[in-house]
């Protein structure tokens, strides 16, 4: 991963207090993972920003490094990781995500 990459990705997950890395956009997802993603964070009723890693080489690659994580959508919470889609709804269903996502 570029320094560059690096930064910008360091920024904006400091910078949003929920940020979904995904392909695509919350309304027209590209992928059934990114497309998940959006709907459990849309049933908690969670403002939420994205970065559509398909209009960007360098944080598509650099997000995986970032986080140490293979796959994309990444979720993060107040500057945390917090997982892909199934950690998401692993998190949903046990009660755990709502409460990660709450404003601090």
């Amino acid at each position: 991963m570029t320094d560059e990459a690096h930064s910008r990705i360091d920024a904006l997950v400091k910078e949003k207090p929920v940020l979904l890395f995904m392909k695509g956009t919350p309304l027209f997802p590209q992928c059934g993972f990114s497309s998940r993603a959006v709907a459990i964070l849309n049933h908690l009723e969670v403002e939420f920003d994205s970065v559509d890693v398909l209009q960007d080489q360098g944080i598509r690659q650099g997000i995986k490094a970032y986080s140490d994580w293979p796959t994309i959508p990444q979720l993060y919470a107040h500057g945390e990781f917090i997982g892909g889609s199934d950690i998401m709804m692993e998190m949903y269903e046990s009660g755990e995500l709502a409460e990660a996502l709450k404003p601090v």
